[in-house]
């Protein structure tokens, strides 16, 4: 909006010529999106809490200290993300960009699943929300439109194909199969953010981790000197996304600062199937969807906990973990819950300066 309006003006108004700056407008989105989540924070918060007499369910499974610590928190936090990210995606971005468009749909439509899934366990008072192949087939929906989407307006010799990290010009052709696979990085980076969130503050500030990482990646690919001189496919409008990227940033520091240990609210799937979607839109369309298995690694290895769990009980009758995700097994094994998160995080940067360092490596 603000490229729309101000920018016209520049030849008359000085400064205004910041707005065709797409580091400028990225910076203001963070700035925006932080602003809107403080306002509308302390009372989103309460009307949740009057709302959700009794917070989010917690799992009777679950590690025991959960069922006094969390007791009473109330959940659907993820639709004050929502709400700053996409009010500040409009302000700053341009609105004429159809990849911008793009990810606020899986961002929407994957925040729509996850906010219904969580209406159902409040309402109910259950842990068990949507119904899991019902959750998956409206994620795989979202995905392949979104998919289909981005393939009509990337560059045809782009368009199906899946780069590799590390080597130059090196492009995997998938034809009619890269929808299927486009979805499935949306939905895989979706559930991997869901699984991760279990403890206060765990998947938030891996989820800034990552948008930061591919707000770079963003406004490189979509940057022709920059990414011939990187090596990296070049993909025209990209940079746009670095802005939504930011705004995704400074939602979540904004929603952070109510996470925090003790936890005001939680982001529940509304927010967490959000995120994680946006981060995987934004890698299929930029054509670093390899790079964020790297930059997002801890959320893979949380999945992969829950999948080996998984696995192993059903073929041997025998537990891997001593509870998945991840994190709770670290709770189980006696560590304190600040601990988890803070070494979680310090992962999480450990992979995400690994994943950028592909960028020069060819």
């Amino acid at each position: 909006m603000f490229l729309e309006l101000l920018y016209p003006l520049a030849p008359t108004v000085p400064g205004f010529n910041l707005f065709r700056y797409i580091t400028f407008r990225t910076g203001g989105a963070v700035m925006t999106a932080l602003l809107v989540s403080f306002v509308l924070g302390p009372g989103l918060i309460r009307w949740l809490k009057r709302k959700q007499k009794g917070g989010q369910p917690i799992r009777a499974d679950g590690p025991e200290s959960h069922l006094l610590s969390k007791k009473g928190t109330p959940t659907m936090g993820g639709v004050l993300i929502l709400i700053a990210m996409v009010v500040s995606t409009l302000l700053w971005a341009d609105p004429k960009n159809g990849y911008v468009w793009i990810v606020l749909f899986v961002t929407l439509g994957y925040g729509g699943i996850g906010f219904l899934d969580d209406y159902l366990k409040v309402t109910r008072r259950s842990s068990r929300g949507l119904p899991g192949r019902l959750k998956l087939a409206g994620q795989a929906l979202i995905g392949l439109l979104a998919a289909w989407a981005l393939v009509k307006i990337t560059d045809p010799r782009l368009a199906t194909s899946v780069a590799v990290p590390v080597f130059k010009d090196v492009l995997i052709p998938l034809g009619m199969f890269f929808p299927l696979f486009a979805a499935f990085v949306m939905m895989g980076a979706s559930n991997a953010v869901n699984l991760t969130d279990g403890l206060d503050g765990l998947a938030i500030v891996p989820v800034m981790i990552a948008a930061a990482c591919f707000a770079l990646i963003a406004y490189l690919a979509g940057n022709v000197i920059f990414a011939n001189y990187l090596g990296i496919p070049y993909v025209p409008g990209t940079g746009e996304l670095a802005v939504v990227c930011g705004a995704m940033i400074g939602a979540s520091l904004g929603f952070l600062w109510f996470n925090a240990p003790p936890a005001m609210v939680f982001m529940g799937d509304t927010g967490s199937l959000a995120t994680g979607g946006a981060l995987g839109a934004v890698a299929v369309a930029v054509k670093h969807e390899l790079v964020l298995a790297i930059v997002g690694g801890l959320f893979v290895l949380e999945a992969v906990s829950v999948i080996a769990q998984v696995l192993s009980y059903k073929l041997t009758g025998k537990r891997v973990f001593a509870m998945a995700p991840l994190h709770h097994h670290f709770e189980k094994k006696g560590w304190k819950e600040p601990t988890i998160v803070i070494r979680f995080w310090i992962i999480a940067v450990i992979l995400a300066l690994v994943g950028l360092s592909t960028l020069k490596i060819r």
